[in-house]
């Protein structure tokens, strides 16, 4: 909908699918607002309602027509919206003044309906028997202040049904016939009014006529349910547009049907009404493609509106955010092949997504080189991590708190399968380097009886080191302890030895305290470390009354140097 409008008859939205003390099963609250008995009855009427259908264009149907399932209402409005480009290019059509009714196709390319998408038109007649029609056309101002130029058909009336209405109740529901009871016109205080719909939407306009009345709808397919909503849409009947939403929420959802919903036409998305439907399609994507390593042809597939429902989710298992930002190069390139419209989608769109403070800095050099960014941008975004690498981990979580509840959460970590970790390098007077790993003390928790958890990869020497920590029982396998270990990626001829300390922040001074020291030579894909760093039991670790659990994170800082590289 164009504007957020209050149901006069709507009972407040606490009061909505109760059913408490009512006597009424959850739905929309009939108690005042059933108006049902009053619907096409002469005695409760104040005007009659001509509806004039028309032909739809040619091999035109509605999204619902002749649909079994959500596909192949899908399948239908890409139809249409391969049908309205063409339209779109066909040359004005002169007509000369006379009582007709046109369909105007809509000239947003954000839109996916031609005919549900227009404001839709009314015509007020002074009489049913002189023939003398004013035709008005709502919300033209617009259009006509805008200079906007619109292509127009028309088709021949192909039957008329005629209502008794009560404008008070219809007005009270819409804003549409508010405006049409109420402009001041002299039209306006007429008894009979004409409406121009077009054949597709016959069933669904009078379904919502009688959700007007009733607060009930006949439709109960998704198809029939989506035809209603987008017709509702049209005519700003919001209560309608919420019980839609509400219907369709509690039918099963599916790839399809959440894919269908964020991609409605902008009206609808934009209606507050509609909201809870996309964030449940939005929430079914994020929990379907929570392991984008399970699906990678599906997820490398989704449209736009998918992917960003995917990436926007906090809960993502990712390896690293490095892996969400070489996912979002793949799909960019596999569905934008001109670098400008790639430049395009990643400024506006999956570039706020993508959580740089938490790429390693390695990758963020990458983000420097890389030619799908603008370059403005990319120096933006860098920057703005490494800043807030920069930051003490107390202004770290207040910049996160800050963005909780945020559209956009780039200070927000993720469920990485691998931990992010500070490092601090030195090449000079040895290559040295001192990474720091926080552990919260869910994650620790859920280590045991026999898990582990690893650190994202840092380097030394040009070669890929990584942390873990593990649940682990003791040398003597008396009790469960917790153990920390130091292991070198790549396999190779190359050997490094490395001195190496544990340590972690303890209370009361709350400083690093070493806690293990040692050397050992890697030659690649083994680690090395001590299976009870602190020496005590498991219990006696995650005990509230520890030293180790710093306002519930554990501090571990492990300091790596190189002594010498030995000959192969």
């Amino acid at each position: 909908m164009r504007e957020a409008n209050g149901d006069l008859f709507e009972p407040p939205a606490s009061a909505m699918g109760s059913g408490s003390g009512s006597g009424f099963s959850p739905g929309p609250p009939k108690s005042d607002s059933d108006f049902g008995f009053a619907f096409n009855d002469s005695n409760f009427s104040d005007r009659i309602l001509r509806i004039e259908i028309v032909r739809d264009l040619p091999d035109f149907k509605s999204d619902g027509e002749g649909c079994t399932s959500i596909a192949d209402w899908a399948r239908n409005r890409k139809r249409r919206r391969e049908e309205i480009r063409k339209d779109n290019v066909l040359e004005p059509v002169q007509f000369e003044e006379q009582i007709l009714s046109c369909n105007m196709p809509d000239t947003d390319d954000g839109a996916g309906y031609e005919n549900q998408d227009e404001e839709a038109v009314a015509m007020i007649e002074e009489s049913p028997s002189d023939g003398v029609m004013s035709s008005q056309r709502l919300g033209d101002e617009t259009a006509q202040s805008g200079g906007i130029s619109l292509t127009m058909e028309c088709s021949a009336v192909l039957r008329v049904k005629s209502l008794h209405i009560s404008s008070p109740i219809l007005a009270a529901k819409s804003p549409f016939f508010y405006k049409l009871f109420s402009n001041g016109m002299r039209e306006s205080e007429q008894r009979h009014v004409t409406l121009t719909i077009n054949a597709s939407e016959e069933a669904a306009f009078m379904d919502l006529l009688n959700y007007m009345y009733s607060n009930t709808l006949s439709a109960s397919t998704p198809t029939a349910l989506l035809d209603v909503l987008v017709t509702a849409d049209k005519f700003e009947v919001a209560s309608c547009m919420r019980y839609c939403s509400r219907l369709l929420r509690n039918l099963p959802m599916t790839c399809e049907s959440a894919l269908l919903y964020l991609d409605l036409p902008s009206s609808v998305l934009m209606a507050e009404a509609v909201q809870p439907l996309t964030d449940a399609a939005k929430q079914f994507l994020a929990a379907r493609y929570k392991d984008i390593t399970k699906f990678p042809d599906e997820v490398l597939n989704l449209p736009l509106a998918g992917v960003e429902a995917v990436l926007a989710s906090d809960d993502l298992q990712v390896a690293s955010e490095d892996a969400v930002y070489d996912f979002v190069l793949k799909w960019a390139r596999s569905h934008y092949s001109k670098q400008e419209e790639r430049r395009g989608v990643l400024a506006s769109k999956l570039g706020r997504l993508i959580r740089f403070p938490y790429m390693t800095c390695r990758k963020l050099r990458k983000v420097l080189s890389c030619n799908d960014f603008d370059p403005e941008l990319a120096s933006k975004v860098v920057l703005e991590a490494l800043f807030f690498k920069a930051e003490a981990p107390y202004r770290q979580r207040s910049l996160a708190a800050e963005e909780a509840n945020g559209i956009h959460r780039r200070f927000v970590e993720r469920s990485y399968k691998y931990r992010p970790v500070k490092v601090v390098e030195f090449e000079l007077p040895r290559q040295q380097c001192i990474v720091y790993l926080d552990l919260k003390r869910e994650e620790c928790t859920h280590l045991f009886p026999s898990g582990r958890v690893y650190s994202q990869a840092f380097h030394l020497g040009g070669q890929g080191f990584f942390l873990s920590a593990h649940c682990n029982m003791d040398q003597q396998s008396s009790f469960h302890c917790f153990g920390l270990f130091l292991g070198m990626q790549e396999k190779g001829s190359v050997a490094f030895a490395v001195d190496y300390e544990f340590a972690a922040r303890s209370k009361p001074s709350e400083e690093y305290v070493s806690k293990y020291k040692g050397n050992y030579t890697f030659t690649g894909g083994k680690a090395v470390g001590y299976r009870n760093l602190f020496g005590i039991p498991w219990t006696a670790f995650m005990s509230d009354d520890g030293p180790y659990f710093i306002d519930g994170i554990l501090h571990l800082r492990a300091e790596l140097t190189i002594r010498a590289t030995p000959s192969p």
